[in-house]
């Protein structure tokens, strides 16, 4: 978690509940919605039904107030820009994201980094929604079905993730997985949880184009 969100979190902490934060639970992937129910525990508040909307919408506001600390203090990983860009050029590809952070922040965090313009972040998945990943993944399915009215399934999803934790998402979802070793899972991790594919980055674009076409060409060309 970087010292932005932390700083976030801090604020919209004190903002519900009058009090500062103490602790702030580990991050570890997990969704906002999670982590913000575990860390007003650890801070000995009983969370209620508004407490949820309330502290994300919060956090929103304390993030965005402090999103142009992200290009100066943060960094984008490495070959993120020209993967992106790679993956783009793929015919009837589009790109999206499925993360633990709320919309408005992970809008926050491409813009500051000049990512946004290959997301379409309106058929994404976020922290903000209360599903396990492998349902998140189905539900940014579906929305990218009636937003580009195709069928995506199992055959022409890829999910690019770097936790063992994502590929199990994937292998529920049925979607295909590429697994990147830049996160805390190892690379023998990542294999043993099933990725089909293990990269140790994302420096090389081609490398990475080569996959996602193997892994959707029946779908491509079915």
């Amino acid at each position: 978690m970087s010292i932005v969100t932390r700083d976030a979190y801090a604020d919209a902490f004190r903002r519900v509940t009058g009090r500062p934060l103490v602790k702030l639970t580990q991050h570890n992937g997990r969704p906002d919605s999670e982590i913000v129910f575990e860390t007003l525990a650890i801070n000995g508040v009983v969370a209620s039904d508004e407490h949820l909307p309330e502290f994300l919408d919060a956090l929103a506001e304390a993030f965005g107030a402090r999103r142009r600390r992200l290009a100066k203090e943060g960094r984008a990983m490495p070959g993120a820009k020209d993967a992106l860009k790679a993956v783009a050029r793929l015919g009837g590809t589009v790109q999206s994201v499925l993360t633990g952070t709320i919309r408005s922040n992970a809008v926050h965090k491409l813009t500051a980094f000049g990512l946004d313009r290959y997301v379409d972040f309106e058929i994404g998945g976020y922290g903000e929604e209360v599903y396990p990943k492998a349902s998140l993944l189905q539900v940014a399915q579906g929305r990218a079905g009636r937003r580009h009215g195709a069928v995506f399934d199992g055959s022409n999803t890829v999910l690019i993730g770097d936790s063992a934790r994502d590929v199990q998402a994937a292998r529920i979802a049925g979607a295909s997985m590429i697994a990147v070793a830049t996160g805390r899972s190892l690379p023998a991790e990542l294999h043993e949880a099933g990725a089909d594919v293990v990269l140790p980055d994302l420096s090389d674009p081609v490398r990475l184009v080569e996959a996602v076409t193997r892994l959707t060409a029946p779908a491509r060309t079915g």
